[in-house]
């Protein structure tokens, strides 16, 4: 059970208000230094994020059960406050009470809701009877229109319906190792288990901040699937690598620890400043570029090249429930321009045999199968190949001679993964 201070509750309210209304990215808003959590202190502004993401990725189911309730939909803040009241009754566990009185004191605090504390205590005392098996007999909420065709086209609605049930699961926390040949020791210090691919999994969820090993930068959070493009690239130290779109950094910190000579680039400024506070713990040292990658040139070729390009981020829902609603609609024609752009110019800076991977965190087929299948028409790229079961990895999800997808009901007695697309490409 997780219990949450009534200032948590407040800031939850504000970051789904944020979400809907302001179309923020929730990640964005909690890091915003004057965002709606900013003066929050650490332990309240991580529940606040906890619970306005769990209540964000079961909102619809949610919806539902206060339509029942309700004669007739309240304001926003209103709304908000009895959606947070549900999430922490139904599925917190949290004792009714204390859900009920915050909801309540939220309402209150507005004057253009004050006049509705009778009507939330009311309603927010039937959702106490509620109990899980309330939520879990309800249709499993769909992916929005757009987004859910695309993935119908690819996985089939059998495949897509499997998709959107492990969105409903909260994803746990998975570790990358600086040292990954002390895997079991830092499981057994972590609590955590070493999932197949050499990622940890912490069995519970925790202040990340406050764990042992954070300060000392033994270790960085990073998705198992996320951590995958990485090690396709192989036996990189000592060699030339290159980090295109490098924040928040994850993947720049495993390119460090394998010993490789890192360039790290990304267009902007703030999230570059995240690469460097994240490299800085972890004691490494990489280049960064802070300028747009199409009016770049390097100074000399690369062995490897990790492009993670921009992308739809449809394989992040499990990890973000808020980006269904920041980004309702599917505009790809200038995504897959600028992939197609960044691809070109990245095969160029590679030295002859050089090795690419390219990544996006899409399950649209269009950002990954196809771009690859286009660049290896129109250039002197080849697919290298990869064998799945090397890293930890099921042979089927294979697609290709070279490419990998990942989706995120695989795993799924483990917890799930993100989903990605990646290739491993060489120079001829």
């Amino acid at each position: 059970m997780n219990t949450a201070t009534i200032s948590a509750r407040f800031g939850a309210v504000a970051l789904i208000h944020a979400v809907l209304m302001e179309r923020t990215m929730l990640g964005d808003a909690v890091q915003s230094e004057d965002g709606p959590i900013s003066k929050l202190a650490p332990p309240d502004r991580a529940r606040a994020q906890s619970l306005a993401a769990l209540t964000l990725r079961h909102m619809p189911r949610l919806d539902a059960i206060l339509e029942g309730f309700l004669e007739h939909k309240p304001p926003l803040r209103a709304l908000n406050a009895l959606r947070i009241c549900a999430a922490e009754i139904v599925l917190d566990g949290i004792p009714a009470h204390g859900a009920v009185n915050a909801a309540v004191e939220i309402v209150r605090a507005s004057t253009k809701t004050k006049h509705l504390g009778g009507m939330v205590n009311a309603v927010g005392r039937k959702l106490g009877a509620l109990d899980v098996e309330s939520l879990q007999n309800m249709p499993v909420p769909q992916l929005p229109k757009a987004v859910r065709g695309a993935i119908v086209k690819a996985f089939g609605e059998e495949g897509t319906i499997a998709i959107e049930r492990a969105h409903l699961d909260r994803p746990p926390f998975d570790l990358t190792l600086k040292e990954p040949e002390r895997a079991e020791e830092w499981a057994e210090r972590l609590d955590a288990d070493v999932l197949p691919t050499g990622s940890l999994r912490l069995r519970k969820s925790v202040q990340i901040s406050a764990l042992d090993g954070f300060e000392s930068g033994d270790w960085w959070v990073q998705d198992a699937a996320a951590a995958m493009p990485v090690r396709l690239l192989g036996d990189i130290s000592g060699k030339r690598v290159l980090d295109l779109c490098a924040a928040p950094g994850g993947k720049t910190m495993q390119l460090c620890a394998a010993g490789a000579d890192v360039t790290a680039l990304d267009l902007s400024p703030e999230r570059m400043h995240r690469v460097m506070e994240n490299t800085r713990r972890m004691g490494f040292q990489p280049r960064m570029e802070v300028v747009n990658a199409m009016h770049w040139e390097p100074d000399d070729a690369f062995d490897a090249i990790l492009l993670d390009a921009p992308c739809s981020a449809t394989g992040t829902i499990r990890r973000h429930p808020d980006l269904p609603y920041v980004r309702p609609s599917l505009d790809l024609k200038p995504l897959l321009s600028l992939q197609q752009a960044m691809l070109k110019r990245a095969s160029a800076w590679l030295r002859p045999n050089g090795r690419m991977v390219y990544a996006t965190c899409s399950l649209i087929q269009a950002e990954g199968e196809r771009q690859i299948a286009r660049l290896l028409e129109d250039s002197d790229m080849a697919e290298k190949a990869v064998t799945p079961a090397d890293y930890g990895l099921d042979p089927s999800w294979a697609v290709s001679k070279g490419a990998i997808r990942l989706r995120p009901n695989y795993w799924s007695e483990l917890g799930g993964m993100d989903g990605f697309y990646m290739a491993l490409l060489h120079k001829q």
